[in-house]
């Protein structure tokens, strides 16, 4: 049976590549007994291809379970696997068989696999290896002959890294891996499933066809499909039952397909990256900027006060630091709020340069607020009183001018 044989009988639609690798691969593997992990997103289809592996092999005419290992509560699992014995637990009236008993000489198809709890795992791992198990509450061995499907759509190998699965197990269940590839890997199929289901469901509920305008075709190409193929049928569904215009439009299509711009953001919105920073992240930096300069500052005033005076190689050694004594303070407008920025002299140091007069000059007031309040005053005589052009001198607004006045007394 070929590829597209397969399709016709399972009802696969879809010409993608890695969809028909996919379909070989379950075609090889399925006449043999060996266990296969099928991993994929939720929604791909991973059961459909659990069916094909069961139907082409020499299983076929045995019994095939499906079981949500998700679904089972934790403290009843191990009895509906393996079955228990009569008063084995509290409410085990009789005697019960498990999934592994049943389907003997059949197939077990264990979907989300990487759920089980560690210690059902290692009872799984058992059946894998010997074909033998333990009912709850028995001593008694029981055989089984039984292929195992898994399925799931999480990472395994990193759930094994992490410790919540069992790493011999992973290796076992996976001799075979089988990976379904999503929707938004198969764009080129996402168009012909949608008119599957449409048709499907205009005669399900008789109603007349539906058909997608080019730019609705192309929105169903672009959109990503975190739901898959099970998402895209719903949406077919919703279309057949609720849709008056049976032309529909992207505009239409927009109210059945969920806006995915504020979580799936393929780039940054207006250009904006990790580069970019808050007002918060800004003033740390000065902060520690300011703060590194101090302590070098302070190291420097050591040095020479420990030299007694004598500062030729200090000044040699240190340009940078000297400078910045020889720095420009004036008040810059950032925002509604007046700032302090420092300009750096472009000059090297002057060769008249008083030492000792610049370590006086050093011992003088360092404080914001009142600089801030030397620099209004100056402002405000400069234009003899008038706020309006004080602020426009400082380059702040009147109001935050005012404000200021109010804040230091002036």
């Amino acid at each position: 049976m070929d590829i597209q044989d397969i399709k016709n009988r399972f009802g696969i639609i879809g010409n993608s590549p890695l969809l028909n690798r996919a379909i070989d691969i379950a075609r090889q593997v399925a006449p043999t007994d060996m266990s296969v992990l099928i991993t994929g997103e939720s929604g791909s289809g991973k059961e459909v291809f659990s069916h094909i592996i069961h139907q082409m092999s020499t299983r076929k005419h045995g019994a095939f379970i499906a079981v949500n290992c998700g679904a089972i509560p934790e403290g009843t699992i191990d009895s509906e696997l393996f079955g228990h014995e009569k008063g084995s637990f509290t409410g085990a009236h009789e005697a019960r068989k498990g999934y592994f008993e049943v389907a003997n000489g059949g197939t077990i198809f264990l979907d989300e696999v990487a759920e089980l709890p560690l210690g059902t795992q290692a009872r799984l791992l058992r059946v894998l290896e010997s074909g033998e198990y333990l009912r709850v509450g028995s001593s008694k061995v029981q055989k089984t002959d039984v292929r195992i499907i898994a399925a799931t759509n999480v990472d395994v190998y990193n759930q094994v890294k992490s410790g919540k699965f069992r790493e011999d197990l992973y290796y076992r269940l996976n001799t075979v891996p089988l990976r379904i590839p999503a929707l938004h890997e198969r764009k080129e199929d996402v168009y012909l499933l949608f008119r599957k289901f449409a048709a499907d469901f205009s005669d399900k509920y008789r109603s007349p066809g539906i058909q997608l305008e080019p730019d609705a075709v192309q929105m169903l190409s672009n959109y990503s499909w975190p739901g898959n193929v099970r998402q895209l049928k719903n949406i077919a569904e919703q279309i057949c039952v609720l849709e008056k215009d049976r032309n529909v439009t992207a505009q239409a299509l927009l109210k059945y397909i969920p806006n995915e711009q504020a979580n799936n953001l393929p780039m940054a919105i207006n250009g904006s990256s990790k580069e970019d920073f808050s007002e918060r992240d800004i003033l740390y930096k000065v902060l520690f900027d300011m703060k590194k300069d101090m302590v070098e500052l302070k190291k420097l005033v050591a040095e020479i006060i420990q030299n007694g005076g004598n500062t030729a190689h200090i000044v040699a050694d240190n340009p940078q630091y000297i400078n910045q004594l020889y720095q420009d303070v004036d008040l810059q407008p950032l925002s509604s709020e007046p700032t302090l920025t420092i300009k750096h002299p472009t000059n090297s140091i002057p060769s008249d340069f008083n030492y000792a007069h610049d370590a006086e000059e050093v011992e003088e007031s360092l404080s914001l607020v009142d600089k801030e309040s030397d620099l209004i005053k100056k402002a405000l005589k400069k234009h003899k009183g008038k706020r309006k052009f004080a602020a426009q001198e400082l380059g702040i607004s009147e109001r935050t001018l005012y404000r200021k006045i109010k804040e230091l007394n002036l």
